[in-house]
């Protein structure tokens, strides 16, 4: 059975910077397309960073181009998602995501806070 284990999340100040990690397990890490997912309180899942391919281009949502940087390791299996800048509104729970044909994974969930 495949899963993530999800870090890094925290509090940090409006215009900081954090990394959030995903290790990943019982799968094959490079045959699925990643994404990372957000979701502030009252509001729906929104798609923060996606994979077109396993390992290729990735889209950011408009809110975080230029902020954030979608990533994977390959030799530890774990993907990173670098956000520079950090604003109030990017203030959510994260999850990283994973599929490929039927089948996906989520992570647990990590909370980003940012506030002064």
């Amino acid at each position: 059975q495949g899963q993530f284990v999800e870090s890094g999340g925290g509090l940090v100040q409006p215009g900081g910077s954090l990394t959030l990690s995903c290790v990943a397990s019982g799968f094959v890490f490079s045959s699925y397309y990643m994404s990372w997912y957000r979701q502030a309180p009252g509001k729906e899942r929104e798609s923060v960073a996606a994979e077109t391919s396993p390992g290729g281009t990735i889209n950011y949502a408009d809110s975080v181009k230029g902020r954030f940087t979608a990533s994977r390791d390959y030799a530890t299996n774990t993907l990173f998602l670098k956000m520079n800048n950090l604003k109030p509104e990017d203030t959510a729970m994260y999850f990283c995501y994973a599929e490929a044909g039927p089948y996906d994974y989520w992570g647990q969930g990590t909370q980003v806070t940012v506030s002064s």
